[in-house]
């Protein structure tokens, strides 16, 4: 078995993101996966790299990009002022999926926190997503919150 290799994403990538993030029931009806790519998403890229406080990380796996995350991580006052990490658009290529790299790309995540300092990882997922929901829990993620999010 070839092994996973994590990296910060670089331009070159941004189709294959997008083509991820695309590639489900819930995400072919927000992202545009045309070519070009909405520049949008380009302007996006530029303000996540410039940001010291943010990762996008891309997953390679035999060669090919599998997988990608966010990894935002925010100084708060709650908690005795600690850092936490929030991680945001986490996918796995659809015929890339029951290999266990799920289970490692979030690992990564909770490693890079833990790195940073943060006291807590948070994340979300969309109800819809009952796998993805089963898929956090067993990774020791708790429900312990009710999200709430205002479309603008």
């Amino acid at each position: 078995m070839d092994k996973i290799h994590f990296r910060p994403a670089e331009e070159r990538d941004l189709e294959r993101i997008i083509e991820m993030l695309a590639d489900d029931m819930l995400g072919s009806s927000r992202e545009q996966h045309a070519s070009p790519l909405p520049t949008s998403y380009r302007k996006a890229f530029y303000s996540i790299q410039e940001d010291v406080n943010n990762e996008l990380i891309v997953a390679e796996y035999a060669g090919e990009i599998v997988g990608v995350q966010q990894i935002t991580f925010t100084p708060y006052l709650t908690h005795q002022g600690s850092w936490r990490a929030t991680v945001e658009g986490v996918r796995i290529a659809s015929h890339a999926r029951g290999q266990q790299l799920g289970h490692q790309l979030i690992n990564y995540a909770i490693m890079k926190a833990k790195e940073k300092g943060c006291s807590m990882i948070q994340l979300t997922t969309n109800k819809q997503r009952r796998d993805a929901l089963r898929f956090y829990e067993n990774l020791g993620f708790e429900a312990t919150h009710e999200g709430l999010k205002l479309n603008l």
